[in-house]
């Protein structure tokens, strides 16, 4: 790996923060922080400035949700990445509402953990395998429920569009540019342009808009 990402780890058990921080070190990446309380968390990461934060979801003095909502207000591009014991329903949807990128549950073998940081940097879901029919399903109904109407819809490039139609796909980043013959980084400027004049946050908010506009 040429390039590390920056990563701060936040967990309350020692042994477990320091062993992730270790696997992350050994890979490549910068382990800018570590911590293991939230509202700590939110202070040390603004001054940084990581780009994913590891997080688990049951904190001594706040919850993991909490503490993203934190992280979203300081650091808006900060991508979060859920590593917990728990990978119950209602804990998975709740992260991802408040703006995690993924969720992974702490079983995952250390390959797929570092796999995950580094598409979680490139701004793509990442979900412990189950998890992620589990996030679509809960946007799908939520997309089925009367929604109130906008006065005008954002305007879309066709390209744009395009792009939009395979998020919703499920298809990666790497795929859809495979696809339609673009780089890596033209597919994400596209990604991040629609979440822009759309005023949504996350590629799953954007799969969940897009399955309201019938794209999908």
């Amino acid at each position: 790996m040429s390039t590390g990402v920056r990563v701060m780890v936040v967990d309350d058990h020692p042994m477990w923060r320091e062993g992730v921080a270790r696997d992350l070190t050994e890979a490549g990446h910068l382990v800018v922080a570590t911590s293991g309380e939230g509202r700590q968390a939110v202070r040390v990461a603004a001054a940084a400035r990581p780009d994913v934060v590891v997080l688990d979801l049951q904190l001594p003095d706040v919850s993991g949700v909490e503490v993203i909502r934190g992280l979203r207000a300081v650091l808006p591009e900060v991508r979060v990445l859920m590593l917990s014991a728990s990978g119950e329903p209602q804990s998975v949807l709740d992260a991802v509402k408040a703006g995690a990128t993924g969720y992974l549950v702490k079983s995952a073998a250390p390959a797929e953990f570092l796999d995950a940081v580094r598409r979680t940097a490139a701004g793509e879901p990442v979900f412990t395998p189950g998890l992620a029919g589990l996030v679509l399903g809960e946007y799908r109904r939520l997309a089925a429920a009367p929604a109130i109407a906008h006065d005008e819809a954002p305007r879309l490039t066709d390209r744009e569009t395009e792009v939009l139609r395979l998020v919703a796909k499920g298809l990666s980043y790497k795929q859809i540019a495979g696809r339609l013959g673009l780089s890596h980084r033209t597919v994400q400027n596209h990604v991040q342009n629609t979440l822009g004049k759309l005023q949504l946050h996350n590629r799953v908010e954007l799969t969940r808009y897009a399955i309201e506009q019938g794209l999908d």
